[in-house]
């Protein structure tokens, strides 16, 4: 997810400078998904001179850095940290993807519409903010759309033998298991659940994507997976075709929501900062506040949806739904 955010952020650095104004410089940090290494990354960037950060790329380390940044007063735009806690209570935090109780009202939504299942089975990582987030919500508005629950497991993240979690889903008799989790835990699964020859459809969210990049996993396993997405890379519109080219010249791959998303928040700022009048000499503080202003003024057309933010931080847009087929993600409408 880190590469695929530096990646598709620079792409957008690249054109905006090629059209000239305002010039931005891009300086990628790892902080390796870690909240202790995420605050050493994120002073390497003041030290650097940074005057805002797109970042972070996950909930935890994005929590961390939000923290400290806000006692500094300087922004930040996440691409893809969705739980609300990177948000709560920071008036610095702001989000490109969409948050985690959406994601879960979405999904629950969108089977309940599309009658995929009556009998649902639900595995989370009760250890992880993000995971749990989208499981709650989701839970909340399944039941209130009549879609029954038939079981729910667990796990953290150090579980890598998920039998008993696909057994409860398997002998509850589940037609869809929902997976709010990442692409990692998710692969094991599937190949835990083929070994069992489990064939319910598996439904994810924005975690899921990049199970099809995994070294070494099987993507046939993931045939007929579905998730919700705010970007599918098979969209013939001229803005994801010239982004999509882009990135696969660049990186030998198709891009991935995540790049999408940071690709997106790269505009974001820039229309944030021409709205504001935000310019190399402004200092950190000052921009802090005149972006935060300037976000809930703007409106930006990118490639993850027409996005507009609220004063919490929180961005408006609308998730789709995909669907692998013949190892690619296309639109499941």
């Amino acid at each position: 997810y880190g590469n695929a955010v530096a990646n598709g952020a620079q792409i957008a650095v690249d054109e905006l400078n090629a059209k000239g104004g305002l010039q931005f410089e891009l300086n990628a940090q790892d902080d390796e998904h870690d909240p202790e290494k995420s605050i050493n990354a994120y002073n390497n960037l003041l030290d650097w001179g940074a005057q805002m950060i797109l970042g972070c790329v996950t909930t935890n380390p994005c929590i961390a850095v939000g923290a400290q940044a806000y006692e500094d007063r300087v922004f930040m735009l996440t691409p893809s940290a969705s739980s609300v806690d990177v948000t709560a209570d920071k008036d610095n935090v702001y989000q490109v993807c969409f948050t985690d109780p959406a994601q879960g009202t979405a999904s629950a939504e969108y089977i309940a519409a599309h009658k995929l299942a009556s009998k649902v089975a639900v595995i989370y990582n009760n250890a992880d903010a993000y995971s749990t987030g989208i499981y709650q919500t989701f839970d909340a508005k399944a039941k209130e759309l009549g879609l029954e629950i038939v079981a729910v497991s667990t796990f953290t993240d150090e579980t890598t033998d998920f039998s008993v979690q696909v057994t409860a889903a398997k002998e509850a008799g589940a037609e869809l298991v929902f997976l709010p989790i990442y692409y990692t835990p998710a692969s094991m699964i599937l190949k835990q659940a083929d070994t069992m020859g489990f064939k319910p459809t598996f439904f994810g969210v924005d975690g899921m994507d990049g199970i099809l990049a995994i070294e070494g996993f099987d993507t046939s396993l993931a045939e007929g997976l579905m998730m919700l997405t705010p970007f599918a890379a098979d969209a013939k519109d001229e803005k994801t075709a010239s982004f999509v080219a882009k990135y696969e010249e660049k990186c030998g791959v198709v891009p991935n929501q995540f790049a999408a998303d940071a690709y997106d928040g790269i505009y974001a700022l820039a229309a944030a900062c021409e709205k504001a009048g935000v310019t190399a000499e402004t200092p950190v503080e000052e921009a802090c506040d005149m972006l935060i202003a300037a976000f809930q003024e703007i409106q930006v057309e990118g490639l993850t949806g027409t996005m507009t933010w609220s004063d919490t931080g929180a961005v408006t847009k609308t998730p789709i739904a995909v669907v692998i087929k013949d190892g690619a993600y296309v639109s499941a409408e």
